[in-house]
């Protein structure tokens, strides 16, 4: 594996739960030679979901306010911070205000999710082009 730039502008396809105004796309996946992932998150104001972690997780705010609501508390991050999420979080991410977010996990977060009990939480996402994100608040 190369020393590689990693951009927002690299997915052709994001991954949306549903109609709710979120946005997902790996850009270093569970088909790369390492042993992590990376992607980008990008969250309209208010909008959030319900997850359980089968890796951990760290979330890195490039813009806005982002919480995530662990057993009821927020722990929030503004642009320029990071929150760490141990495997095995039952969490609620959430946007304040609209809010771009890169998530980095080991081991791959969807590799592990798909051979978990939590797997059918997949079922929920939808393939949408990249333009349409772009349009997105």
């Amino acid at each position: 594996m190369t020393v590689q730039l990693l951009t927002n502008e690299m997915p052709k396809e994001w991954y949306q739960p549903g109609d709710r105004p979120i946005y997902l796309a790996d850009v270093l996946d569970d088909t790369s030679s390492s042993p992590m992932s990376v992607g980008f998150a990008k969250y309209a104001a208010g909008a959030s979901n319900d997850w359980t972690l089968t890796y951990a997780e760290v979330l890195v705010v490039t813009k806005g306010r982002f919480s995530v609501v662990v057993a009821g508390r927020a722990t929030t991050a503004r642009a320029g911070e990071a929150i760490f999420l141990p495997k095995g979080t039952a969490l609620t991410y959430r946007a304040e205000e609209a809010s771009e977010v890169v998530y980095v996990s080991y081991p791959h977060w969807a590799a592990a999710t798909r051979a978990s009990e939590h797997a059918r939480a997949l079922d929920e996402y939808r393939a949408v082009p990249a333009e349409v994100v772009q349009k997105a608040p």
